[in-house]
């Protein structure tokens, strides 16, 4: 691009910068930069250790290394390690429901980034994200993949590849939302494959899983045992939010 016409480009993105300011992404109340206002940001409740090694599961009080929690005691999910990058309250909903209902894709960059931190560890040494898919009908009707969404950004930010096609959800399911946990399980038993013909890029590998939250766990796991079966040497999974029980 000749200079005179990268003087009117940054002019024009200049002018709509002062016309449109940046917007928190929750209240949509103006900020300096890019993210969530102070006062967005102050309720946004990130998760840092002490966690459970296994699951992520925040500890109130430091138990000692390598301490599992209960969950990961009583009911060890297929896929080895999970981290969120905070929990899922009322400004996390906000952020969630943006994103995957109101074509809120401004939201993925800051949540994505947020993401990589959480995930660090899981990265380190992945061989490829896999964001959960979406039944082509839906992904028809929605016409983006929220999780494929923030997997491109932490892609971006971690160097490690998006294989957005290998996973395939085969069978349409309900909503979880309102369903108890022997229900999600249900729910999605036998929803997830891998094509033949992709079998072989999953054999020996390191998967990391992308989605918006984690609840039940139960959409996850049964990605994760798909994953499993084709061979992938280990599955972590990677999320925004999870649900915390407060007790």
């Amino acid at each position: 691009m000749a200079g005179g016409g990268r003087a009117l480009l940054h002019a024009a993105r200049l002018a709509l910068d002062i016309a449109l300011p940046t917007l928190c992404v929750s209240c949509r109340e103006p900020v300096d930069g890019e993210g969530v206002c102070a006062a967005c940001w102050a309720r946004l409740s990130f998760i840092a250790p002490p966690y459970c090694p296994r699951l992520g599961i925040p500890f109130v009080y430091d138990p000692g290394p390598d301490m599992l929690s209960m969950e990961a005691i009583a009911s060890p999910p297929a896929y080895q390690r999970a981290r969120a990058a905070v929990r899922y309250d009322d400004v996390a909903r906000t952020l969630v429901h943006g994103l995957k209902y109101q074509d809120r894709t401004d939201l993925a960059p800051a949540m994505g980034r947020w993401m990589a931190r959480a995930g660090r560890e899981l990265l380190d040494g992945a061989d490829m994200l896999i964001p959960v898919p979406l039944h082509w009908g839906r992904a028809w009707r929605r016409r983006y993949n929220q999780s494929g969404a923030l997997a491109r950004v932490i892609a971006r930010r971690s160097g490690v590849a998006v294989k957005g096609d290998v996973l395939q959800r085969v069978r349409a399911t309900e909503q979880q939302i309102g369903l108890s946990r022997a229900q999600r399980a249900t729910n999605v038993q036998g929803a997830f494959k891998v094509p033949p013909d992709r079998q072989c890029e999953l054999q020996g590998r390191r998967v990391v899983l992308i989605d918006d939250v984690l609840t039940s766990g139960a959409t996850a796991d049964a990605c994760a045992r798909a994953l499993l079966r084709a061979k992938a040497a280990q599955v972590d999974l990677l999320v925004f939010a999870r649900v915390v029980d407060s007790r």
